[in-house]
């Protein structure tokens, strides 16, 4: 038996497809509605990631792996304590009952943004800056919330390593696929359908929903020996333009054609905010989304690819899959 956490979001719904195709008993944690299109077969818990007595019931000893996909993904200054409470003490939690099953194999899923500042520039001259497993978290820098909040959820999952868990830790990159259309990376995909004309300069690193599942199946139920190790999950990338470009494409749309100079995108973040403030509404656009990508950087997954063996689908494919899906729900399967 599995226990997943996060099984309505969009890694979390397709690794447990992933799991179902293997044949494998599973047990899923939401708080929403299960949608319709859900992989069958699962055993669904409604409740809370920090009902602590749930999850230590949820884990029962017929449980061998723990998968968290539970997350929260904002920059929006409104989320900051519920970034705490959901990637730090939900981690926490997490943890607190595998450690109290002995024998259990922890896979959590962090995020490139927990890794810290970039490492020595690429070869190529002004080219982005690469970014390891080796990466160090910078006390002393100014980070996003969300940043810090997956970063302080992985020292919680170091924490349960240091006193005997067996875990593994992924940290993808943007993650794509046909999810929900107001939510998550997939709102990238609606940005481009919607036909705006203005995109911001920067450089965007993704991978393939699929392929995180595919992924995070190799290294928590594949390879055993393979413990207490982060790994990055990225498949590449490319100007954020460039990216607009081939999903619109796909789409059948008209892609953005107007760059926003940085002192442009200073200044709307600076008025979003204070509109916010004023009214209550969440920004559309926040200092950290301005600033995002604007100092080029490429996550390296050379680790990952190494150990499992498995490659990465490209950029082109995985568009031309979430267009399809998102115009027709079944294509998803």
């Amino acid at each position: 038996m599995v226990f997943v956490t996060g099984g309505t979001g969009l890694v979390g719904s397709f690794l447990l497809r992933a799991l179902r195709a293997r044949g494998v008993a599973v047990r899923a944690l939401h708080r929403g509605p299960v949608p319709a299109g859900a992989a069958p077969g699962v055993e669904w818990l409604a409740g809370d990631l920090l009902d602590t007595d749930l999850l230590r019931a949820a884990l029962t000893p017929d449980v061998t792996h723990v998968f968290h996909c539970a997350g929260l993904v904002s920059y929006a200054p409104q989320d900051v304590n519920l970034l705490q409470q959901i990637n730090v003490e939900g981690t926490a939690a997490v943890v607190d009952a595998c450690l109290d099953r002995p024998g259990i194999r922890l896979a959590h899923v962090s995020s490139v943004a927990a890794l810290g500042g970039p490492g020595p520039p690429s070869a190529a001259a002004g080219g982005p800056r690469a970014v390891t497993e080796a990466a160090t978290w910078d006390l002393g820098a100014a980070h996003p919330a969300y940043a810090a909040s997956k970063y302080l959820g992985e020292l919680e999952v170091w924490r349960g390593a240091a006193e005997g868990l067996s875990t593994v830790i992924v940290n993808p990159s943007v993650v794509l696929g046909p999810g929900d259309w107001h939510r998550s990376s997939t709102r990238l995909l609606r940005y481009a359908h919607e036909q705006h004309r203005f995109y911001t300069q920067g450089l965007l690193n993704f991978v393939d929903v699929r392929d995180v599942a595919a992924q995070l199946l190799a290294l928590a139920l594949d390879q055993p020996t393979v413990r207490d190790q982060r790994f990055i999950l990225s498949a590449g990338a490319l100007p954020l333009a460039e990216f607009f470009r081939q999903a619109a494409a796909a789409l059948g749309r008209r892609p953005p054609t107007v760059a926003v100079p940085d002192w442009a995108a200073e200044a709307i973040w600076r008025f979003e905010h204070v509109r916010a403030v004023l009214t209550g509404a969440r920004p559309l656009i926040t200092r950290d989304t301005a600033r995002a990508g604007r100092r080029p950087v490429e996550y390296v997954s050379t680790r990952v690819q190494h150990t499992t063996g498995l490659a990465f689908r490209p950029l082109a494919d995985t568009i031309a899959w979430c267009a399809a899906a998102l115009a027709n729900p079944a294509a998803t399967a």
